[in-house]
Formats: structure tokens, C-alpha cells, sequence
């Protein structure tokens, strides 16, 4: 539902735009293409044409679009907030009435000169309703997200520029409200400081949505481990504290605090890093992978056209290079290629399925799985003492108001559900379970719980490795790509849909 909203809005907007230009004097035709429509309106209404330029700025440039729209609009004649909400929130019914009404005539600049505002008064209401009124769009409607990361290639690439549906799910109501606008966690040129402050925390609200997270859907959600963070550049998320305080120092908390205490940083939950999988599992599914296959319930899981893996490729004695993979095979190795197995002929190389066949053809064999050996994963306890990102599991996905019976086997699998998402009081000593002062032997989630993967299996950091996302980390569904760059536009991946 809230991406026919979304259709019906950009198909409004551009309808209503075709009639307003055709009053203003501007071939009508002009409104139809994007971008070029607003330098149009920027060169119509007088407005500094760096703004037009200003556009282009991820997230930012949303809002600076909103602001030139209200500016065009007041060269109708219209001024007040109720005509400048209607021009934010309801475009596709009050655009075209503008444009189409007999009622509303292109007054220009000298409507606007003979308000009894100043202009630089106007100008300044306008843009304090633009940021407001993005503001409300970025909280409950839309966001953009730019992929930072391989990890769901080749579904999306690096630096493919995404709006993310809020009203999917139901928008949250935001846990930090006083922060910094137009940015998640940290200020902008300032990626070690925070943008919020903590003084108000609102308890998790999630308005009504059209749907439930649904397996398969890409979903963009707060990092569950990201709570707390070393605040420094190439740490934070990249190397979330919770490796650092087990793999480094083998969960001696005084000893990480002594190296990194001034550095460290507890997140809000809604400010933790945003993150962007595949939701392969919801709540009381069965997951499982065996070699490098995942399975839901027992059965194979979906697999993305897109996806990647990697691949041990037997060479045969040919010659295997990025160049020739992208112009000989057309196949782009964005990552490069990987290590070569000593003695076995082969070099790894991480493609999608389609892309493997035509290196079979070439080789004139057959690529396997390249099956990760022996690594720690989630839950980092007896139960996960062999398994792998390619042998994984079974676990079950917890689901609210299902009872969970806990043992020593399994409690690490839900101690920091229970902890931290939950926010009770824990403790396991003498050989009972204690949770919030009593003694017990079952659990019942409040809340359902999520298991997240990217598309590019071995590439990603997912729940593999922290475990169950909670439905109060959800933000919203991965909707269609609005723009993509490398080293230019990949004209053919604007205004796509994400699958």
C-alpha cells in the first residue's frame, strides 16, 4: 500500500507539474523530466541556481526538492501552510488542481513581491516548512539509504541510492526524538559525534502498517549488536565492539574499557548503524544452512537471481583475471578476485549463479562452493562449536507469545533477547535461571524476531554472526532504486524495483 502511495504521489506530482508549467509560461514537457524540471523552476522563480545543484545531495537534496516545489507553488499565489502542506503531503491531488484549475493563475514574481511578507520572510517560512515537512516524510513515510557495502551484491550494488518504505510496516515513532535533522547518528564531517542527545527516550510505538515483514523482503533495520560502539573511524559497526570485547579480549570488559574508555559509545536502539538484508526467516520459522544451502523449515530457500557466492573455479591451466572476467565474460568481480587455493588449481571467485555457468563453459568445469572450514558464530557457545557461515545451525526464530523452554544448551541463543531486547534482569548462577527475580525454566518473547542475510553469502556480515533481529529495529522495506552511481550514473538501475 505504501508504495502505491508512493506511485500515485510521483505520478501527481509530475501531472499536476505539467499543468502548472504550462500556466507559467514553460513548455509543459519540461515538467515530465527529472531533475531538469526543477532547474526549470529554479531559472522560473529567480531562486540562486545553486540550489538546483544542492539537489543532488543524497538525503539532503530531498528536502532542498520539497522546498523549491513550495517556492514554485507560492508563485501561484498560494502562501499560507495549509496550501504548502497540501503541495508536501497530497501532491497528486493538489498539484493538478493547481495546475488545472481556472481558478488558479501564474502569478510570477509579482504576486509574490506584493505579499505582505518580505520575500526573504517568505523565503524563510518556506524553508523552515520544507525541513519540517521532510522532517515528517523522513520519519513516517519515506527515507533514502545509499548501500555502503557489498554484502548484497549483486541484488544491489555499492552505492545504489534506495528509498525505504516506512508505512510498509508501520513507521516508528522515534525512540530519540531530539537530534540533529536530515542525518542517522553522527553530524555531518564528523563521523565520531553524535547527533542526538539522550535527555528523552519514548518507549518502542509502532503506528499500524499495511503488512507484516514478510520472508524474502529486503529490509532496512538498526543494527542489534550496534549498541555499543567504539567511536572511532574504522571501528564502529566495521568492527563492532562485541568481536572486539570476545575474539580480543576474551569478554574481559575492564580490559577493553582501559583501551578504549574514552571512546566508547552506547547507541539509543532507532541510532544504532542502519543495516540492509534479505529477511530470509520471521518469527517461528526453522533456519538452517548445509553446505553453503540455505534451508527454511526444512526446505531450500529462495535464491535472489542477484545473489552471490563464492566459487572455487578449477582453472585448468587458463588464465583467469578481473579483466578478462568483465570483458570477456561480462561478468564484474567488484570485490576482485579471491585467494587462490594453494595446490588446488583453483582461484575463488565470488559470482552469481548465472554468471558461475558461463565460467563452467569457459573452464570447461565445474565450480563448487568455496565451503568456509571453521570460524565463530552466532550464539559463540557449545552449541555453535562447529558450525560455520556454511553449516549453520538448526535454530528456531523466536515468535511473540511462543514459550521457549531454556536449557544450558540453548540460553546463549537467547541471553541477550532476553537481556537487551527484552530488558529484563538475568542471571544463570548456581544452576538456575533467574529473570527479574524469580526462578524460571521458560521464556516468553514479547516481541518477534527476524533472521537476516545478505544476498552475497560470504560476503556479509548478517545474522550468522549476532543473531535474531528484533521487530522494534525494523525501519522499513527496501522499495526501488532512485539512483545508482560508479563513477557515473548506471542509467539502467534508476527508478527500479528491489525483488
Amino acid at each position: 500500500m505504501g508504495w502505491i502511495i508512493f506511485i500515485l504521489g510521483t505520478i501527481g506530482w509530475h501531472l499536476g507539474m505539467y499543468g502548472m508549467f504550462k500556466k507559467a509560461g514553460i513548455e509543459p514537457w519540461k515538467a515530465l523530466v527529472p531533475f531538469y524540471n526543477t532547474w526549470c523552476i529554479v531559472q522560473e522563480c529567480g531562486i540562486p541556481k545553486f540550489w538546483f545543484w544542492l539537489q543532488l545531495i543524497p538525503i539532503v537534496g530531498q528536502f532542498i526538492t520539497i522546498w523549491i516545489t513550495i517556492i514554485f507553488v507560492m508563485h501561484f499565489g498560494k502562501f499560507n501552510t495549509a496550501h504548502h502542506a497540501a503541495a508536501v503531503f497530497l501532491p497528486f491531488v493538489y498539484l493538478p488542481y493547481l495546475g488545472y484549475s481556472k481558478e488558479v493563475r501564474w502569478g510570477g514574481a509579482k504576486v509574490v513581491s506584493h505579499y505582505k511578507k518580505s520575500a526573504s520572510r517568505e523565503w524563510i517560512d518556506a524553508a523552515v516548512f520544507a525541513v519540517v515537512a521532510a522532517t515528517i516524510i523522513r520519519t513516517f513515510v519515506f527515507e533514502a539509504y545509499t548501500i555502503p557495502t557489498e554484502s548484497m551484491e549483486k541484488t544491489l550494488l555499492i552505492n545504489d541510492f534506495l528509498f525505504v518504505n516506512k508505512m510498509s510496516y508501520g513507521p516508528r515513532l522515534p525512540q530519540t526524538p531530539i537530534s540533529f535533522p536530515f542525518v542517522h547518528n553522527t553530524l555531518p564531517g564528523m563521523p565520531t559525534t553524535p547527533s542526538y542527545l539522550k535527555w528523552i527516550q519514548v518507549p518502542y510505538t509502532r503506528l499500524p502498517g499495511f503488512t507484516e515483514v514478510k520472508r524474502n523482503d529486503v529490509v532496512v533495520f538498526n543494527f542489534p549488536a550496534g549498541d555499543t560502539i567504539i567511536n572511532l573511524e574504522g571501528y564502529g559497526s566495521a568492527v563492532p565492539y562485541y568481536d572486539m570485547l570476545r575474539e580480543r579480549y576474551n569478554g574481559n570488559r575492564d580490559a577493553l574499557k582501559a583501551d578504549y574508555g574514552d571512546h566508547l559509545l552506547v547507541h539509543p536502539m532507532d541510532k544504532t548503524d542502519n543495516y540492509i538484508k534479505r529477511c530470509t526467516g520471521v518469527a517461528g520459522d526453522k533456519i538452517q544452512v548445509k553446505g553453503g544451502v540455505l534451508f527454511v523449515n526444512d526446505q531450500p530457500a529462495l535464491i535472489p537471481p542477484g545473489s552471490q557466492i563464492d566459487y572455487n573455479v578449477p582453472t585448468n591451466g587458463k588464465s583467469i583475471s578481473s579483466d578478462f572476467l568483465n570483458e570477456q565474460l561480462g561478468i564484474v568481480t567488484s570485490a576482485g578476485l579471491g585467494d587462490i587455493e594453494p595446490d588446488s588449481g583453483c582461484v575463488i571467485i565470488n559470482m552469481t549463479p548465472e554468471e558461475k555457468l558461463k565460467v563452467d563453459k569457459f573452464v570447461g568445469g565445474t565450480c563448487h562452493f568455496a565451503l568456509y572450514k571453521r570460524e565463530n558464530t552466532f550464539p559463540y557457545s557449545a552449541l555453535s562449536a562447529s558450525w560455520t557461515r556454511d553449516n549453520f545451525g538448526p535454530i528456531s526464530i523466536p515468535k511473540k507469545g511462543e514459550t521457549i523452554t531454556l536449557t544450558h544448551e540453548n540460553i546463549e541463543l537467547y541471553r541477550r533477547l532476553i537481556t537487551v531486547y527484552e530488558q529484563n534482569t538475568f542471571d544463570d548462577s548456581n544452576g538456575k535461571f533467574i529473570i527479574n527475580g524469580k526462578e524460571i525454566t521458560t521464556y516468553t518473547p514479547k516481541y518477534n524476531y527476524y533472521w537476516m542475510m545478505g544476498d552475497n553469502r560470504h560476503r556479509s556480515q548478517d545474522s550468522r554472526f549476532w543473531g535474531f533481529v528484533p521487530e522494534t529495529n525494523v525501519v522499513g522495506k527496501a522499495s526501488m532504486i532512485w539512483f545508482s552511481w560508479n563513477g557515473g550514473p548506471r542509467w539502467n538501475r534508476l527508478f527500479s524495483s528491489i525483488k
